[in-house]
């Protein structure tokens, strides 16, 4: 059940913040700084410098959910999960991805931007697929796309803001990731700016989900 009570928690937390940071220690400050702001499912991209010892160094609090993004490759992703993350995101559909993080128990969450995608990642054993790019394809491809496919768990990354947030919740998403605009302001000295961005998206979410309960 390990895979699935992984995704529980992805799902229970809903916003996931996608990190590409330039140097170790500047990238801890910009984690920290989101885990204040309240959000605990944490992308680490593997472009980032010692991606792998971050997710290491956060992966110990079981209070976050620490993944892994940007993954191109099956040696990555090995690379990844054994240094301690819980999940995989990759800008693309990978089958040997797909079949390392099976192995593991662990979700893959790869990148697809049409139905034929959809389906082969499906196929493959994928529970969560990344709309990817989301701010192209918008929040109306989540419920086309259910349509003929009602049981696709599908997540946005890249376009998702605090106006449109909304939207994607709408219209079924299972969680969002927002990237850039976490750090909009941050120059390296201000992490307080990035704590109230992450505020922001927490408060809007919360606004969101009470809407949708009233």
């Amino acid at each position: 059940m390990k895979k699935y009570h992984i995704l529980n928690k992805i799902r229970k937390n809903y916003l996931i913040a996608v990190v590409r940071g330039n140097e170790f220690d500047d990238t801890v400050k910009m984690i920290e700084s989101i885990l204040a702001g309240g959000i605990k499912n944490i992308e680490i991209t593997y472009t980032t410098p010692k991606a792998g010892e971050l997710i290491e160094h956060f992966s110990n609090n079981n209070d976050y959910c620490i993944g892994a993004g940007t993954i191109m490759s099956s040696a990555s992703a090995d690379e990844a999960i054994r240094r301690g993350a819980l999940y995989i995101v990759s800008p693309h559909f990978d089958a040997d991805i797909a079949t390392t993080c099976n192995l593991n128990h662990i979700p893959y969450l790869p990148g697809c931007a049409s139905a034929t995608e959809i389906i082969m990642a499906m196929k493959a054993g994928v529970d969560v697929i990344k709309v990817f790019p989301g701010g192209i394809l918008g929040a109306s491809f989540i419920k086309d796309i259910k349509g003929p496919i009602p049981h696709v768990n599908l997540m946005p990354s890249g376009g998702v803001n605090t106006d449109n947030m909304v939207d994607w919740i709408d219209n079924g998403s299972f969680s969002v990731g927002i990237g850039s605009a976490l750090i909009k302001g941050y120059d390296g000295t201000n992490a307080e700016v990035i704590t109230k961005n992450t505020e922001s998206f927490v408060a809007a979410y919360e606004k969101a989900i009470k809407g949708n309960k009233e």
